[in-house]
């Protein structure tokens, strides 16, 4: 049974450095499992942080753009040719870790029939993995625009700035119907050892689980590409028996 991991939040808020440290994680504590990363967000910095300059995605099959590694096969009916189209963009990283990007996601009111063939396909797809993880566009939204998926953990990752927690509040209205049955908890990023009883209650107030805070890195902060932190490994590796995800015995 797949195990479905969202990181959501603001652009720059630290999502895809906590997917890499969440990654990290999985591959040590189940190393022979399957894990499927999915780069929901329209920056493509998951890519980007394993040197990948990932350029085929979803939204190129979905637009007709998309040039593939082959011919196509004949004979193919339409579901067929999209399931073919996603093996062809999914992108191997290391030993059981591939990646797969969205970029544009479309719209669910859109009644075109490639909206359910892609969805379909993606789910046919998400089956095969151990792990999912979800690198998301602010909120679980985009998401389900793109793929119709129950979600067994989503995290929010906010600042401890009111201005990120009042956005986190946001969040979690936006993203509470989409997640219904999982778990769904804030991680506040970039700590330092400042009075955080302001940020506290208003998280209070969004009747919101704090799952856990990860300190700030100094080294993130001056560019790393990787967005691989020891710091942000360790703090995620203390705050992991707090989440709905299988523990390492």
């Amino acid at each position: 049974m797949t195990v479905k991991i969202a990181v959501i939040g603001k652009s720059g808020s630290g999502k895809t450095t906590l997917t890499k440290a969440l990654l990290n994680i999985l591959k040590s504590n189940f190393p022979d499992k399957s894990i499927l990363l999915f780069d929901n967000d329209l920056s493509g910095e998951l890519g980007h942080s394993f040197g990948k300059d990932i350029r085929n995605t979803i939204y190129g099959i979905r637009s007709g753009k998309h040039e593939y590694k082959t011919g196509i096969p004949q004979h193919m009916t339409k579901q067929e040719y999209i399931e073919w189209a996603i093996e062809d963009i999914i992108v191997p990283l290391e030993e059981n870790v591939e990646i797969i990007v969205s970029w544009l996601s479309g719209v669910k009111d859109c009644r075109c029939p490639i909206t359910e063939q892609l969805n379909g396909a993606l789910l046919k797809l998400i089956d095969r993995y151990d792990f999912v993880l979800f690198d998301c566009e602010f909120d679980l939204k985009y998401l389900m625009q793109l793929v119709d998926t129950n979600i067994d953990l989503t995290l929010i990752v906010a600042n401890p700035t009111i201005e990120s927690i009042n956005l986190a509040k946001r969040i979690v209205e936006y993203s509470a119907k989409y997640a219904v049955g999982g778990q769904m908890g804030i991680v506040m990023n970039k700590t330092v050892n400042n009075d955080m009883t302001e940020v506290y209650n208003l998280v209070k107030e969004a009747d919101t689980e704090i799952l856990g805070a990860i300190p700030y890195d100094e080294n993130l902060a001056k560019g790393s590409i990787t967005r691989e932190s020891e710091i942000v490994k360790d703090a995620v590796n203390q705050l992991y028996f707090r989440l709905n995800l299988p523990q390492n015995k």
